[in-house]
């Protein structure tokens, strides 16, 4: 197969993969309610649920509840700051980015702010 080919063949599979990556983001339905989010933290499933408002997030985890200050960027981003931190790691921000959303959940991407290291979660609104 010639050059040409080639790449004709590998620009038409891009564009497809890229047509396929259509996701929604609904983000104004996810900037407040009552969710739960789930992850696996040393091989076991974790569950915390969180009720959110416009301006507070009030998380409750293995029966400790916290509270952190909401501030939105734009329609999809927002920064998590704690308001009662108990250590140095905790009053560091984490920056939350919702990637797409789904009848009752979203896909996000979270780091501490300025850090690279990024995570990936789902969260489910449950009401």
């Amino acid at each position: 197969m010639s050059k040409s080919k080639i790449n004709t063949v590998g620009i038409i599979l891009l564009l497809i993969l890229a047509s396929c990556n259509n996701h929604e983001r609904n983000c104004q339905d996810f900037k407040t309610g009552k969710f739960e989010f789930t992850q696996d933290i040393d091989g076991k499933k974790q569950t915390s649920t969180f009720t959110r408002t416009e301006k507070l997030q009030i998380e409750t985890y293995n029966g400790k509840t916290d509270t952190a200050s909401v501030r939105w960027v734009n329609d999809c981003e927002f920064i998590l700051q704690k308001l009662h931190p108990k250590n140095m790691k905790e009053q560091k921000a984490i920056s939350m980015k919702i990637l797409f959303t789904e009848k009752n959940s979203y896909t996000f991407e979270y780091a501490f702010v300025g850090s690279n290291n990024k995570q990936r979660g789902t969260v489910t609104k449950i009401e």
